[in-house]
C-alpha cells in the first residue's frame, strides 16, 4: 500500500494532502475540455443571448453544488468515489458504480484523443491514425506518475488555455463588431431551455461524479467545495462561452479550430493539445482507481492500459460522441445521489474504512440507481437533476427498509 502513490485502495493521509492552488488547477484542467464548448457552440446557436448565459450559468451552478458534496465527503474521508461507494453499494456491489464510472472515463479519454488528431490533420496533413497513436500514447504515459503530473500539466495548461483562448475569442468578437452584434444574433433552430439545462449539467455530469477521485487531497473539506465551484460554475462556464462566441463568428465551436481560421495555426495546436491533455489524464486517473476497486491492484498500470483502450478506440468513440453523450446524462447521476444520500445519514461510519466490515452487496444502493434512472426518463424537467434526487431520494427510502436489522455504524 505505501508504494500506491495514488492511494487507490485506501484513504489519503494527512501527510500527503496538497493545496487548493493546485487542485484548482487539476480540476480546471479537468473542466477545461474542447466538449464543452461542443456544447457552448449547440447552445450559442440554439437560444438567444439572454437565454444562453441564463441555461449556461444555472446549469454550471447545479454542477456546482452537485460535485461541491461529493468533494466535501472526499476531502472528509480522504477516500475516492469507488471506495466510498462500497458504503452504500457493498464490497462487491460497488463494483457496479467502478465499472460504469471508469468505463466511461476510457471512453472520454478515447473521444479526446480523436478531438485531438482530427483538426490536427486537416490543418497539418499529417494522417489521423499516426496522430492519434502517438498523442494517445504520450498521454498515457504521463498518468504514471499520479496526482503530482495533474497538478504540474495543469498548471501549464490551465494559464495558457484561458489566455490564448480568451485573446482569440476576444479578437472573433471584435471582428464583427463586439458583443452589441452577439445579442442581436437569433437562433436559427431555437433549442427548448430545459433542454438546454440538461446539456449543461450532462455535458460534465459523469467526470463530475468523480470529483472525490481528486479533491480527496485537499486539506480541508471546505477548500474542496471552493475548489469544485471554480472549477464547475466558473471554469465550465467559460468553456462554454467560448465555444458559444466561436458558433456565432466562425461556426466553429472549438477554441483551436477558430484560432485555427484566424491563421494562428501553432498556438491553435497548443491550445487544443494542452486542453485535451489535462482532460484526458484526468479521466485516465479517475478509471483507473475505478477498475482498482474491482481488481484490487494499485490503479497506475491499470490506468496505463486503460489509456492504450482508449487510444485504439478512439475514432468509434468519436463518431459516436452524441449518443454517448446522453446516456451519461441519464446512467451516472443516480450513483452521485446514492453516495451524497448515505453520507448524510450515516457519517460517523466513514472514519472508520480500514476496520468498517461492508456489506457484500447493498441492494439499496442498486435499487436507488434504477430508481434514479427511471425518474430521469420518465419525469419531466432536467433529466440529471431528476436523475441525481430519484437516487438519492430512492436510497433514503430502500436503505431503511431493506437493511433495517443491520446497525448503521460498525467498527472494529
Amino acid at each position: 500500500m505505501a508504494s500506491d502513490n495514488n492511494y487507490s485502495l485506501g484513504p489519503v493521509p494527512q501527510s500527503a494532502r496538497k493545496g487548493v492552488a493546485s487542485l484548482t488547477m487539476v480540476m480546471l484542467g479537468l473542466t477545461f475540455f474542447s466538449a464543452s464548448m461542443w456544447t457552448g457552440g449547440s447552445l450559442g446557436t440554439g437560444l438567444s443571448f439572454n437565454d444562453f448565459f441564463l441555461a449556461v450559468l444555472i446549469g454550471n451552478l447545479i454542477l456546482g453544488i452537485y460535485t461541491s458534496f461529493l468533494g466535501y465527503i472526499g476531502a472528509s474521508t480522504g477516500l475516492s468515489t469507488h471506495l466510498l461507494a462500497r458504503f452504500s453499494f457493498g464490497s462487491k456491489g460497488s463494483w457496479l458504480p467502478s465499472l460504469l464510472l471508469g468505463g466511461t472515463q476510457v471512453g472520454w479519454f478515447g473521444v479526446g484523443v480523436a478531438m485531438f488528431a482530427i483538426p490536427v490533420q486537416k490543418a497539418t496533413g499529417i494522417d489521423t491514425n499516426i496522430l492519434i497513436i502517438v498523442s494517445g500514447l504520450l498521454m498515457t504515459a504521463t498518468v504514471y506518475f499520479g496526482i503530482s503530473a495533474l497538478m504540474v500539466l495543469s498548471a501549464i495548461a490551465v494559464p495558457a488555455i484561458a489566455i490564448l483562448g480568451g485573446y482569440s475569442v476576444l479578437t472573433a468578437v471584435d471582428s464583427i463588431g463586439g458583443v452589441a452584434e452577439l445579442q442581436k444574433v437569433q437562433p436559427a433552430e431555437p433549442i427548448d431551455f430545459s433542454v438546454a439545462l440538461a446539456m449543461v449539467v450532462g455535458s460534465f455530469v459523469s467526470a463530475g461524479t468523480l470529483t472525490a477521485d481528486f479533491v480527496r487531497f485537499g486539506k480541508k473539506p471546505a477548500g474542496a467545495v471552493l475548489i469544485t465551484m471554480i472549477a464547475f460554475f466558473i471554469g465550465n462556464s467559460l468553456m462554454f462561452i467560448f465555444g458559444a462566441a466561436g458558433a456565432a463568428v466562425t461556426g466553429q465551436a472549438d477554441i483551436s479550430e477558430v484560432m485555427i481560421a484566424q491563421g494562428l495555426l501553432l498556438p491553435a495546436i497548443i491550445v487544443l493539445g494542452l486542453n485535451i491533455w489535462t482532460t484526458n489524464d484526468n479521466a485516465l486517473y479517475a478509471s483507473g482507481l475505478g477498475f482498482s476497486n474491482v481488481i484490487g491492484l494499485p490503479s497506475k498500470y491499470i490506468s496505463m492500459a486503460n489509456g492504450v483502450v482508449g487510444t485504439l478506440c478512439a475514432l468509434w468513440l468519436y463518431n459516436n460522441f452524441v449518443g454517448w453523450l446522453s446516456f451519461l446524462s441519464l446512467a451516472i447521476p443516480p450513483i452521485g445521489g446514492v453516495i451524497i444520500a448515505d453520507f448524510l445519514i450515516n457519517r460517523k461510519r466513514y472514519q472508520n474504512f480500514e476496520s468498517y466490515q461492508f456489506q457484500t452487496v447493498n441492494w439499496a444502493g442498486i435499487g436507488a440507481v434504477a430508481i434514479g434512472l427511471a425518474a430521469g426518463h420518465f419525469l419531466p424537467g432536467v433529466v440529471p437533476v431528476n436523475a441525481v434526487l430519484g437516487g438519492a431520494i430512492g436510497y433514503l427510502v430502500l436503505n431503511p427498509i431493506l437493511n433495517k436489522n443491520m446497525a448503521t455504524a460498525q467498527t472494529a
